[in-house]
């Protein structure tokens, strides 16, 4: 299964360099006549001091061909290596089909816990499109490292405290016209947007505002009653967007449940000396290493967000004892976690090296960037009703006589949104357009999604087939290209994990789709031949197996028709 690095161990001594290096250094020819695997020796020419085409002389000499493997060749500065097709056709295939919905994880973190915190809302605030990548990533990775055995932790750290509670409260006494609880996120934020329009021809509204929410600080039972309320209506409201997307999470604590819990921080920072006054705030000066200071309390004596985030990483810490704490932010917020993570290692907190923050780029429509201020926002649940109905659309011109065609565009519909963020590396900037999220035949969700369900409806047209087989029968180029791609997705599934970028398993299970495609198009799998037909079917159900797994680790659907 694990044949790049089989490769990589067997090499390993000869060479002189570690199997990890090595293993990243193996490439796959594009022609398979060239051999399965290939070494390129170049990379080796510096340190032996030797030209490639010596080195991969030198080195078939040397290597015992490793189990699996039954041709070594050397060619120009290459050594390619060739597999005994029929031992690995079987291989692969008997591991596909007994671990069925288990095939790509293992318990490698078994005993550990990995924190994630991802999405982070706002309360009644817009849960708009531009949430769409912390969500999607942060939802992937929390899939991914709960398959490789992890205890892992999906945490919504909600932005629920702050002077704007101050604000909606003010607007709500103001203008509200029925009980709080029975607002939708839409009409707080209606409200929300008349405090600024009001408060720039007032300026005392600000004033208000601030003693709502000081009221709040101090308990007050009206106020505190007025934004539990909103809060409440706004998780009640996205948990319905979440569901759709698969979306879930462990805790839900945000900003407002550490402001109990900073208060020992602030001593501790004084207490080591590590904050100080400057200007009536306190800060921790963070010159020596070319940062600007990061504020712990403000002037006014009130505590911002990096003081929430220090009481809350040493809670996860205290209570999860977590092996790695991610945080699925935006680049942006790039300063403000080397700044944080800097405030933990002088604080002494050495476990702030299994911190890490899991950044990504910027997302855009065509024709312009998203406007979150003064209300003009793109609801994230709009962006999904409208992939859906146009996957609709579509599914009614393929497939008109499909049953379920609501259920199909759901799927189809809102994996598309999601694949749109998780096909590509995590930090690269993403241009969404429709026509290339929902297309069925380019490198998209709903290509994927549309190969698994070919792939079911070739085996409910089969009907029952042998239990046995002979995988030795799958020698042709169509069939080894996918046997390869099928045997890759474990590795993918650790390498996503290993990088934070669930980009890996989204290329793999394209790869696996592409092969499949191919090999249902160049081989007849209703041969003729009932021991070609078996070996053919067995294949086919090892590839639906596969881009299944896949699928559900991104938190897509997949679909058994389409």
């Amino acid at each position: 299964m694990d044949s790049v690095k089989t490769l990589a161990k067997a090499l390993a001594p000869v060479c002189g360099v570690d199997e990890a290096a090595l293993s990243d250094w193996i490439e796959v020819p594009k022609n398979t006549e060239m051999g399965d695997y290939a070494f390129p020796c170049f990379r080796l020419s510096k340190t032996m001091r030797k030209a490639p085409n010596l080195i991969a002389a030198e080195l078939q000499a040397a290597l015992t061909l490793p189990e699996g493997f039954v041709k070594c060749e050397a060619v120009g500065g290459y050594l390619n290596f060739f597999t005994d097709k029929g031992a690995v056709a079987g291989t692969v295939l008997n591991r596909v089909l007994s671990e069925g919905d288990a095939y790509g994880t293992s318990t490698e973190g078994n005993g550990k816990t990995v924190c994630i915190e991802y999405s982070s809302i706002n309360i009644a605030k817009p849960f708009g499109f531009h949430h769409l990548p912390s969500t999607a990533i942060g939802n992937a990775l929390y899939r991914i490292y709960k398959a490789l055995g992890y205890n892992t932790v999906g945490i919504n750290h909600l932005g629920d405290w702050g002077t704007q509670f101050g604000k909606m409260i003010t607007a709500y006494k103001l203008w509200g016209t029925k009980p709080v609880d029975e607002y939708s996120i839409r009409e707080l934020v209606a409200l929300y947007v008349r405090f600024h329009d009001e408060a720039d021809r007032d300026p005392s509204l600000n004033d208000t505002a601030r003693a709502w929410f000081h009221k709040i600080e101090q308990g007050d039972p009206e106020a505190l009653e007025l934004w539990t309320k909103m809060k409440d209506a706004t998780i009640r409201e996205v948990k319905v967007t979440y569901q759709r997307m698969g979306v879930d999470f462990d805790s839900w604590a945000g900003e407002a449940f550490y402001t109990d819990k900073m208060q020992p921080i602030i001593d501790e920072l004084r207490e080591k000396g590590i904050s100080k006054l400057d200007q009536g705030a306190e800060i921790v000066d963070l010159s020596e290493w070319n940062m600007p200071p990061c504020m712990i309390v403000k002037s006014d004596g009130s505590t911002i967000y990096a003081t929430r985030d220090l009481a809350a990483a040493c809670y996860r810490k205290a209570t999860y004892d977590f092996s790695k704490l991610l945080y699925v932010v935006a680049y942006q917020q790039d300063l403000h976690f080397k700044q944080f993570f800097k405030v933990l290692e002088l604080m002494g907190r050495d476990w702030v090296k299994d911190c890490v923050h899991v950044n990504f780029g910027m997302v855009s429509m065509e024709g312009g960037a998203f406007h979150t201020r003064e209300g003009k926002v793109l609801y994230l649940d709009d962006v999904l009703d409208a992939a859906v109905e146009k996957t609709y659309d579509i599914i009614c011109e393929k497939s008109p006589d499909l049953l379920d065609k609501r259920s199909a565009a759901e799927a189809v519909g809102v994996g598309a949104i999601l694949w749109s963020v998780l096909y590509n590396s995590r930090i690269k900037d993403v241009t969404f357009s429709w026509e290339k999220v929902l297309n069925f035949d380019g490198e998209t969700a709903p290509y994927v999604q549309y190969t698994h369900a070919r792939a079911c409806s070739v085996l409910r047209k089969a009907g029952e087939r042998p239990d046995t087989f002979d995988a030795s029968l799958l020698d042709d180029p169509e069939s080894t290209a996918l046997l390869k791609a099928i045997a890759a997705f474990p590795e993918a599934v650790r390498s996503a994990a290993e990088k934070y970028e669930p980009y890996v398993v989204a290329r793999a299970i394209m790869q696996i789709a592409n092969a499949f495609n191919r090999f249902y198009y160049e081989q007849r799998i209703m041969a003729d031949d009932l021991n070609v037909r078996a070996a053919r079917l067995a294949l086919c159900d090892a590839t639906r197996q596969t881009l299944k797994n896949g699928l559900n680790l991104l938190g897509l659907t997949a679909p058994e028709r389409m």
